[in-house]
């Protein structure tokens, strides 16, 4: 695991999203460890603004040359703002996952929900049991 970047600011889904609570939003995006395991990703597809999402639920889909992955929620909430960018410029995605290819944030419904994610020393366990 030791090859892969997992901020230890963010929380984790075994699903390989993250999340980063920036004020009163939740930024949400794919983890380094998924985006390498996609490869070349293609394709972003994912909510819109002013959708509610409960945790877990589909939001979105991520395509590369050798899958397609759906993108879930790791918090409820509702949708602010999807990362635009990402339509034209989906290899984003493979440069920076922490960065400039997030892929959604949401204004939370529950901060509880937080309390269950994987903190980065458990995200890097947990990826480390799939290598």
């Amino acid at each position: 695991m030791a090859d892969y970047q997992v901020p230890v600011d963010l929380k984790y889904t075994k699903s390989d999203e993250w999340v980063r609570i920036e004020g009163d939003e939740a930024v949400i995006g794919i983890t380094d460890y998924a985006q390498n395991a996609l490869n070349d990703i293609t394709y972003v597809e994912v909510g819109v603004v002013g959708e509610t999402l409960k945790a877990d639920e589909v939001f979105g889909s991520v395509e590369s040359v050798k899958a397609a992955s759906d993108l879930h929620a790791p918090i409820s909430g509702t949708v602010i703002a999807v990362n635009d960018a990402l339509e034209d410029n989906p290899e984003t995605v493979n440069k920076d996952p922490y960065g400039t290819a997030w892929l959604i944030k949401v204004k939370p419904s529950n901060r509880s929900e937080l309390d269950v994610l994987l903190t980065s020393e458990a995200y890097q366990t947990y990826c480390a049991g799939r290598d």
